[in-house]
């Protein structure tokens, strides 16, 4: 979800960047002038208020929140479809795919197990605490923050929001400004079925926005999706109140191709995990590792199924979509001249056009090795050993993802023991973001924390564990004085 060197500001966590293939977040690169904002501190403070009141916290409350958010999503489909045509060039099939069908999807995962997830566990008692018994309580955290990104706008924005809901918080939710049509939408629905103590969105430029919400109100936690630069800048505004953060960032997943892969089945999901969303995707196959033996054939395939998914012209296909704005289109061109494009390399600037592309003999020190792409450009490597693969791979150590395709299980094993790396596929791509039984999340540089499924919802709780001693025995070995216990001691604490 990489390589960007900030020249870092002393202030408040703001830095200019320079350019790079990453996510602009929620339009959070950077400013450094004043930040002058309407006063959101009394907003906030009511957010507090209610939270504080109580309202949130009951089953009954949860779950009709949830069915409200359900029944709005759905009564809004098709303007959701045209939103995102108009930001991304989706189409309604990948807006359902990969956006409202995930969000539905989800609320209907928090839905059928909320009362399970809200009940308390038991869990043992060790032998010096017995007999009493042990809890763990869910507690909501509060009201929370939830930065979203432009890529998958929608669902990334409110997966989250899914979560904190079902934990029973209330929530502030910003989205990029990058996609407007999608974020004034999401604003409207969201205002239509919740009360703005309870959620709102807020919209406005992030790198004014961000700043005066942290530095005017301590949120109880902040959950950003983008870039590692940004990333970096939230931690910052966090810190002072010690606001614990969850960080969904990004890297250079990688994608190693072995000899004894089914070649037709990893061309194909690895062109959909690839040139879906125009390669703007965290968790998109960044570069491939292909067997030197295979890696001919395995290219000529790649090019057939290009040319199957998106036709001859790419830019004419109903399933391709668009780049989200210029300075995006303009980085990606920067980098066709980084390397030998063996296929594609088509682009039309006016309608934000960039053609499926490949492109090999690459410098590893070229930006195009060392940004995440965020685009769809594959640059395509060989390897005879695995020791070379993975020394590549550690160039640019803990993506937000990896994919392996092979056979063979010892090779598998192989493979996801040498690497740390976030999550990923055994013959296929990207489509474990999909699986909410799966936790989802970054390490290292890539991210901080988890979610999706009952992972968002332990996500925006506290874990509030309660030990509870009887009465009707109290042994005096617990007590001073202590001398000549020692024994007992040690036989009940081990």
């Amino acid at each position: 979800m990489v390589c960007i060197s900030p020249a870092e500001k002393s202030d408040i966590g703001f830095f200019k960047t320079r350019r790079t293939g990453q996510r602009e977040g929620s339009g959070i690169i950077l400013k450094q002038e004043s930040m002058q904002t309407e006063n959101l501190g009394e907003p906030l403070r009511q957010m507090r208020d209610y939270y504080d009141s109580g309202a949130t916290r009951s089953y009954a409350f949860r779950r009709q929140q949830l069915l409200a958010l359900r029944q709005a999503v759905l009564s809004s489909e098709q303007q959701i479809s045209i939103a995102l045509h108009s930001d991304l060039g989706k189409s309604p099939e990948e807006v359902y795919g990969t956006e409202t069908g995930l969000l539905l999807a989800e609320i209907s995962t928090a839905l059928k197990h909320l009362r399970d997830w809200m009940h308390p566990v038991t869990v043992a008692t060790n032998l010096v605490n017995l007999p009493s018994r042990s809890k763990i309580f869910r507690d909501p955290l509060g009201v929370v923050l939830i930065i979203a990104p432009w890529n998958y706008p929608f669902q990334l924005a409110l997966i989250p929001l899914v979560g904190a809901i079902a934990a029973g918080n209330c929530a502030v939710v910003k989205p990029s400004e990058l996609s407007p049509a999608t974020s004034a939408l999401m604003e409207k629905i969201i205002s239509s079925i919740y009360a703005p103590q309870y959620v709102r969105v807020l919209t406005g430029e992030g790198a004014v926005l961000v700043p005066a919400l942290m530095q005017s109100f301590r949120f109880d936690h902040v959950f950003y999706t983008g870039s590692i630069a940004v990333g970096k800048a939230v931690y910052k505004l966090a810190a002072p109140e010690l606001v614990p953060v969850t960080l969904e960032l990004g890297g250079k997943s990688p994608v190693v191709i072995e000899a004894d892969a089914n070649l037709a089945v990893a061309a194909r999901r690895i062109a959909l995990g690839k040139f879906l969303n125009c390669g703007q995707t965290c968790i998109a196959p960044d570069y491939l590792l292909v067997h030197e033996t295979v890696k001919d054939r395995f290219l000529n395939m790649l090019q057939d199924t290009i040319r199957q998914f998106f036709g001859e012209d790419p830019a004419a296909s109903y399933s391709y979509g668009k780049i989200i704005n210029e300075k995006q289109f303009d980085r990606l061109l920067g980098y066709l001249s980084m390397g030998r494009v063996v296929f594609g390399g088509g682009y039309d600037r006016t309608r934000r056009y960039f053609a499926p592309t490949l492109i090999d003999q690459v410098a590893l020190d070229s930006p195009l090795m060392t940004e995440e792409i965020f685009g769809p450009l594959l640059p395509v490597f060989g390897f005879s050993r695995t020791d070379e693969a993975l020394d590549l791979i550690r160039r640019n150590p803990n993506p937000l993802a990896f994919y392996l395709f092979t056979a063979s299980r010892q090779t598998e094993k192989q493979w996801i023991e040498a690497l740390a790396f976030g999550g990923g596929c055994v013959n296929n791509t990207s489509w474990h973001f999909a699986n909410d039984h799966l936790p989802f999340g970054g390490i290292a540089y890539s991210g901080t924390g988890a979610y999706h499924g009952k992972y968002t919802f332990d996500l925006f709780s506290h874990a509030k564990p309660v030990m509870k001693t009887p009465t009707w025995i109290d042994p005096s070995i617990r007590y001073p004085p202590f001398e000549g216990k020692l024994k007992w001691f040690r036989r009940l604490i081990k």
